[in-house]
């Protein structure tokens, strides 16, 4: 915020510079908002509500189609008919990615990596990948990681230059659209969820309360630093709480940090962000990324059988799984009221039917 400028005109000088950013209408907005009751009851508080980005509307919903509103425009801009991008073998990211290009006549091309003991079968999100005409590639990684963004780069990198070799124009995009690099040098996916803090504090204030905690599973930095972003301008008092599905913390909040600055940058406001205020929470990696287990089964299972609510196994059933730990911990107040954002992901269920049929059993 500049010098002697009140709060109000720095609130409305952002949110013009925001509505000035191109953007696709893809979803439906705003997404649902309600209160856990059984859960929270069951919890003894604090109270939980629950933010529906599972609820999107393209394809099968989730937080990633956000992202996209503001990416296919600039994948538009720079006259790009291929989009290549990359991610685990059931990546909800790439299936709405791919959804969103086939809408505007964009060719998606997926470098998928099997970062968990799943076989590339046609299933889930692989499944709906195939539906949508996507070009498919696999490739072997690491197990239990997130591919690191060199490693990744580089064979979005030679995909493209396939492409490039045949006269067409690829546009690469970081997994989750939240990394600028590649063809993407702004931090379009963080924009997006400082926008969605928006819509987010809105509807809680409808309800009558601001919260003190927002809980999302962070993977790929994006959603975290938008957020972040947001409750920093707009109350400053949320804690925002990421639960990492796939890296340690202190690697993860670099990357945090770096999406936080670069979006800083872009929309040309003062450092507001700490080091401190990066919250991430380790200690629920369980077996690595992508893998089930009995615990991932469990409350999946009790979110869905209390709620009606279908969590995935990748991301969202391992930050309830820690936002349930951290208030049995104490780490939240009984009258405190958290918002939890569900990011989807429910396709990757079917593919890991068989390990959640044992381990419910």
């Amino acid at each position: 915020m500049g010098k002697g400028m009140d709060m109000t005109t720095f609130h409305d000088g952002l949110r013009k510079k925001l509505d000035a950013f191109d953007r696709v209408s893809l979803i439906h907005l705003p997404t649902p908002m309600r209160k856990l009751e059984r859960l929270s009851a069951e919890l003894g508080g604090p109270e939980i509500w629950i933010k529906r980005d599972d609820l999107t509307g393209l394809a099968f919903g989730g937080n990633k189609s956000r992202k996209l509103e503001y990416i296919i425009p600039d994948v538009l801009a720079k006259k790009a008919g291929v989009v290549v991008t990359w991610a685990s073998l059931q990546s909800n990211w790439a299936m709405q990615t791919a959804a969103a290009c086939v809408r505007f006549g964009i060719h998606p091309v997926l470098v998928l990596f099997k970062t968990y003991d799943l076989p590339p079968e046609i299933d889930g999100n692989m499944l709906l990948d195939r539906i949508l005409g996507a070009e498919i590639r696999i490739r072997d990684a690491a197990k239990g990681k997130i591919v690191t963004q060199d490693f990744a780069l580089a064979a979005a990198d030679e995909a493209a230059d396939e492409f490039r070799a045949k006269g067409k124009k690829p546009y690469v995009v970081s997994v989750g659209g939240s990394m600028p690099m590649g063809d993407m040098d702004r931090p379009l996916g963080a924009v997006s969820y400082l926008q969605a803090y928006r819509e987010l504090l809105d509807q809680s204030r409808t309800f009558g309360f601001e919260p003190d905690a927002v809980v999302h599973s962070t993977g790929s930095g994006g959603t975290q630093a938008g957020l972040l972003l947001g409750a920093k301008i707009f109350s400053p008092q949320t804690r925002v709480v990421g639960i990492s599905v796939s890296d340690e913390r202190a690697a993860f909040a670099e990357i945090v940090r770096t999406i936080v600055t670069a979006t800083e940058r872009t929309l040309e406001l003062d450092p507001i962000v700490r080091p401190d205020d990066i919250l991430v929470f380790d200690d629920y990696l369980q077996d690595g990324y992508g893998v089930v287990n009995r615990d991932v089964a469990e409350v999946i299972r009790r979110v869905f059988r209390a709620e009606g609510i279908v969590l995935d196994p990748v991301y969202t059933s391992k930050a309830f799984m820690g936002m349930i730990d951290l208030i049995g911990k104490g780490y939240f107040q009984p009258k405190d009221r958290i918002v939890f954002i569900h990011t989807g992901g429910t396709p990757a269920l079917f593919p890991n039917r068989k390990k959640m049929i044992e381990y419910l059993a």
